[in-house]
């Protein structure tokens, strides 16, 4: 089992967890930010996280999951390593006219799945794809994401497991000691 530094190490050292002056999506700035595209350049990293995260999953939840589905495009990925930790089938949800849909891919009422993705802020996405499941009449029996950067905020029906909770300090523009001090902002994107 992974300590919580050797996940830390993994993901600073790919890249995956960044220290410097970011503008977030929302606008607000933070020294922090975690970018998953730089873990998954690494297939044998990825793949090693995503193992550690499928084996934190109790057994009696980890053995009755017979498909897992990603949104696309972060947690197509995520999804797939853990469908292959789990010896399952990995399915994604994509994009279409601003909607999550199965365009490729059917589920049925005897699938129970386990939504995957590679990092939750806010939960939205992750939700859109509970909702697509449930819609479809399958069962949502987990949550598993990489990061949570909500700390534990973000709240689904189901458990939801994680490899790491992180809840980055925040500043309006107008407060961030970064600016006030003239570090560089930089715009990840997302």
């Amino acid at each position: 089992m992974l300590s919580h530094d050797d996940i830390i190490t993994i993901l600073s050292d790919s890249g995956a967890l960044l220290k410097g002056h970011f503008e977030l999506r929302s606008g607000l700035h933070s020294a922090d930010f975690f970018q998953c595209a730089n873990l998954l350049r690494f297939p044998r990293l990825a793949a090693q996280l995503c193992e550690e995260l499928a084996s934190r999953i109790p057994a009696e939840i980890r053995h009755n999951v017979t498909t897992v589905v990603s949104p696309a495009l972060g947690g197509i990925l995520v999804g797939h390593e853990i469908a292959r930790a789990l010896d399952t089938i990995s399915l994604f949800a994509e994009k279409q006219d601003g909607k999550l849909v199965m365009r490729r891919f059917a589920l049925t009422p005897a699938d129970r799945v386990l939504v995957a993705e590679d990092v939750v802020t806010r939960g939205g996405r992750v939700q859109e794809t509970i909702d697509l499941v449930r819609a479809a009449g399958a069962t949502v029996t987990a949550v598993a994401t990489l990061v949570d950067r909500s700390g534990g905020a973000a709240r689904f029906d189901v458990p939801h497991f994680s490899l790491l909770q992180m809840s980055p300090v925040t500043w309006p523009p107008a407060d961030c000691p970064l600016c006030k001090g003239g570090t560089p902002l930089v715009h990840p994107g997302s």
